[in-house]
């Protein structure tokens, strides 16, 4: 199903209601795509334009109140949301600012805490100057932080947001089934990359925003450079890591492949991958830390070859292609049922890399891949 029930955003609403309880914040600013959509459902390309600023208000009862350019009035108004004022936008003296702090202080008393996130992976969606002039609008009210409350809701997915994870895995999975119909000797990467992000959409994707990879002899040097319009030779190593995306959710995963035969020491390393995502997969219950999963991986990794320098071994996964938490040795976020992560191990070897990446979901036990499970050998084309 797309969309979601108003019951999921009634929910969503009440727990940060009570979480805003406890922390102090009268009531929430939200500024950015996924952060609006998350409270209100209203999902659009026209994010794509950084013209005009968006704001959510998500007070200390009620629904939430949308502060909005007049574009964007009819779509909201096919959400749950029924409180959206809206102006003409772009404004070059008052682009919302008066506006948000009139709302702001019709729902907040003097005095009030306004949290806006602000810790790792958030920012705000507003200029500068008009951030300055709404602090001082809204009078006696400390424009502070959300202490995480934000961040905390968004790790602890639904079911239905896992479904839709899960449905954009599948997606990615039958795309990934069909590399072998657009890659081999002889077509240059640049068009590998073209077609797969064809692939996704015949099977489904609504937009594919995300495409990295690469391929070279025994491995590849980066991942995240654009496709060169090199040929594919035998000896390379295929590698293509794609977010796309169903219904407003991302899927995160990598898969690779050998253009005809290739070395010992490739199929070692990739085994090497295959055990370090295993490994992490097999602790990744309640009560572990991002930083255990990140451990269990590296003490695999460590065997083998050096480090590849990517900084962390995986991450979460929803709205954006990389949410909170991030698997490194100092993040030690516990993990809870409905958390839904990314395993990316990666491996030096011969002076090239090799990465790979699975998405999972935390449960009450033990954990479930939501993307097709690779093969433990690496597939050759």
């Amino acid at each position: 199903m797309r969309g979601f029930d108003a019951s999921e955003f009634a929910m969503r609403m009440e727990r940060a209601q009570n979480m805003m309880r406890d922390a102090g914040p009268s009531a929430l600013l939200l500024t950015t795509e996924p952060e609006i959509r998350y409270f209100t459902g209203y999902l659009t390309r026209f994010w794509e334009s950084p013209t005009r600023p968006w704001f959510l208000i998500v007070p200390a009862s009620g629904k939430p109140i949308a502060v909005i350019p007049s574009i964007g009035a009819a779509l909201m108004a096919e959400t749950w949301i029924d409180d959206i004022r809206t102006w003409a936008a772009p404004d070059l003296t008052d682009d919302g600012v008066n506006l948000l702090a009139d709302t702001l202080r019709e729902v907040t008393p003097t005095g009030a805490r306004i949290g806006l996130p602000d810790g790792h992976e958030t920012h705000v969606r507003m200029p500068l100057a008009d951030f300055r002039q709404l602090q001082e609008a809204v009078g006696k009210r400390d424009l502070c932080s959300d202490e995480g409350i934000v961040r905390a809701l968004r790790m602890v997915k639904s079911p239905a947001e896992i479904a839709k994870i899960e449905t954009a895995c599948s997606i990615a999975g039958r795309a990934f089934h069909r590399v072998p119909e657009i890659a081999g000797v002889g077509v240059g990467l640049d068009t590998v990359f073209r077609r797969f992000q064809m692939l996704c959409l015949e099977e489904g994707a609504d937009w594919v925003p995300y495409l990295a990879g690469g391929a070279e002899q025994g491995g590849y040097t980066d991942v995240i450079s654009p496709a060169a319009d090199t040929l594919l030779q035998q000896g390379d190593v295929l590698m293509l890591d794609t977010g796309l995306v169903w219904d407003g959710y991302f899927s995160d995963y990598d898969r690779n492949w050998s253009i005809g035969p290739t070395s010992a020491q490739v199929r070692s390393a990739y085994s090497a991958l295959i055990e370090a995502s295993d490994a992490a997969f097999d602790i990744a219950r309640p009560g572990a830390t991002a930083a255990d999963l990140f451990q269990a991986m590296n003490s695999v990794l460590s065997r083998h070859d050096a480090d590849t320098g990517a900084g962390r071994l995986g991450h979460g996964l929803g709205m954006s292609l990389t949410e909170w938490p991030s698997l490194i040795p100092t993040d030690h976020t516990v993990l809870k049922p409905g958390m839904v992560l990314t395993l990316e191990p990666g491996i030096a070897v011969g002076g090239k890399i090799l990465v790979h990446e699975e998405n999972i979901v935390i449960t009450d036990g033990a954990p479930r891949y939501i993307s097709p499970r690779a093969c433990q050998e690496l597939p050759e084309i």
